[in-house]
This record gives C-alpha cells, structure tokens and sequence, in this order.
C-alpha cells in the first residue's frame, strides 16, 4: 500500500518546513551558548528551561525583540537582549543571533537607513554621513544629525522588531494549519481509499 502524499488543500500558502523545525537547528548552538563563561556569570537564572524552549511564542516575540534591539546606536544589544529575555521568557537563541544583525559590516548601512527614514519625517534635507569610529566622532560628528539619526532607529526598530514578530507568527501559524490539513487529507484517505 502507498502512502499518499501530503498534498495541502488548495489556496493555502505552502510553507515546507514549520518554521520551529528551523530553530531546532540552533539546539547545538544554544548548549555552546549555556555553557560559555558569560552565560555563567549570570547566575541560574539563565539556566531556566523557558529561555531555552522552542514554543512559538517564546521565538516570535524573540525574533522581533531582536531585531528591534538591533536598531539602538549603542553597543548593548547582548546584555539588553539578555535582561529581556530573562524578564519576558524569551528563546535566548533566536534573541541573540537575531539581535546580532547590526555587526561591523551591517552597521554603517542600517544606520544611514535609519537616519534617511529620520530625516524623512522631520522634513529635514539629509547632510552628509560620515562614520568615524573615534571619540572625536561622537563628539562633534553626531551633533548636527543626532535628531534625525536617534528619532530613525526609534522608528526603524519599533517597526522592524513588530513586523518580523508579526511575520514570523503568521508564517507558523500558516504552516502549522499546512501540516495539520495534511494531516487529516492522509488520514481520510486511509479511512476512504479511492476506488
């Protein structure tokens, strides 16, 4: 007897893959990441098995944490994520690895993006960006584009980390309802074999 294969019912978007068997993948990432010093010194409380959980919830509002963290112009993203995490219960996995977007090739662009959508809504004609890593820079460089440049990370990351929240939670929802309707189309051809 063949087995028949797990065909969804028309007009639902096909996702392959549940998007939590993805983050099964980091489970070999996230015991490297309990077990190295800095974790440690946290103490046990990130030892908690709800930080390490692979629920929908705990990973969609991660992934969106993340991301919204990863707009701040400030290097605190891993403690942040951290304190978050451990407050809100949160996968530290995905909050880590998705709040490590902003790193030294990613930062100048994300935050020129960032001071553009700045400069959009205040009305203000966008200068030049320049980006020095010196302490003369923060200095005297930020001054004349600190409004635009902070109100744009504001917005981008309140944004960004609401929509990847948003979209990661329809796209589980969609393909938990794929396999589920998969599911009960095999199971009903088990019971009706077709003639």
């Amino acid at each position: 007897m063949t087995r028949a294969p797990d065909v969804p019912p028309r007009g639902l978007l096909v996702l392959r893959a549940m998007p939590r068997h993805l983050f099964v993948k980091i489970r070999p990432f996230a015991q490297k990441l309990r077990n190295t010093r800095l974790f440690r010194l946290l103490g046990p409380k990130i030892a908690d098995p709800r930080l390490w959980s692979l629920n929908r919830r705990a990973i969609t509002i991660a992934f969106g944490t993340g991301i919204g963290i990863s707009f701040m112009p400030l290097p605190v993203h891993l403690p942040l994520g951290l304190v978050l995490a451990m407050l809100w219960h949160l996968n530290v996995p995905t909050l880590v690895v998705t709040s490590a977007l902003v790193n030294p090739v990613t930062a100048v662009p994300i935050y020129y993006f960032a001071y553009r959508v700045g400069a959009l809504l205040l009305g203000v004609e966008p200068g030049g960006f320049t980006f020095e890593l010196s302490w003369a820079w923060l200095q005297h460089g930020l001054g004349v584009i600190w409004k635009p440049f902070l109100l744009g990370c504001l917005v981008c990351g309140t944004i960004g980390g609401y929509g990847a929240y948003r979209l990661l939670e329809v796209m589980w929802r969609i393909s938990t309802m794929n396999r589920k309707s998969a599911r009960r189309s095999a199971a009903a051809q088990k019971r009706y074999p077709p003639i």
